[in-house]
């Protein structure tokens, strides 16, 4: 499907004028995810006490392997086993919180959704969205990418009805949308996978000053 839609770009004479733009766009998804990450983990910290760089630092391999398989869910036993490398982490939080990350905490992969829908409505459509409309579409976008499945592409797919309903992309829109998702998604997932460590940091810290 990526090929195909680069290949009608390339017949139509776009694909020198628009290529370079979705690479700056992939570059800075990229920066995103990042600057995500480190948020993320700040707030982990901040939040539990302890230095999150004592989690971040065994999620090496979680994070290439997410690269290679653009899947959450095939990524989850990889993911499991660096967190529990972690002295701060709980056991017990560690196996709840992981694989309920792999399925629910695709905030990777909806960051680098709503950047490039706009993206590519600037570029096919001459226009950003508002403000309005992509503060509706963020809100839905997170409840959809809750349901969505951890797979390749699962976000992106899961959220085409509100792509289309809310910000109006036509079929157009849409096939370049999933082509250029497509060509970040295994970093997406990654950011997903990498995240889900700061998260079971946040309820570690949460539970022992609950003393649960």
């Amino acid at each position: 499907f990526t090929a195909s839609t680069f290949a009608t770009l390339a017949y139509q004479g776009s694909i020198t004028t628009l290529l370079p733009v979705f690479i700056k766009a992939i570059v800075i998804v990229l920066i995103g995810h990042f600057i995500w990450i480190a948020v993320l983990y700040l707030i982990a910290g901040a939040m539990s006490g302890k230095n999150p760089m004592k989690v971040l630092k065994y999620y090496g391999p979680a994070y290439v392997t997410a690269i290679g398989t653009m899947s959450s869910a095939a990524t989850l036993p990889v993911a499991l086993k660096c967190a529990k490398k972690s002295d701060i982490l709980r056991d017990d939080i560690t196996d709840f919180t992981i694989p309920l990350c792999a399925n629910i905490h695709l905030c990777g992969s909806a960051l680098s959704e709503a950047f490039i829908v706009m993206t590519v409505s600037q570029v096919l459509y001459g226009k950003m969205p508002s403000v309005s409309t992509m503060v509706l579409f963020v809100l839905l976008l997170g409840i959809f990418a809750v349901g969505a499945p951890g797979v390749p592409g699962g976000v992106v797919m899961a959220s085409l009805g509100i792509v289309t309903s809310v910000l109006g992309f036509n079929d157009a829109g849409t096939a370049l949308l999933i082509t250029i998702y497509a060509l970040q998604d295994s970093f997406g997932t990654a950011c997903n996978v990498t995240g889900g460590g700061a998260i079971a940091l946040i309820l570690t810290g949460i539970a022992n000053k609950k003393g649960l």
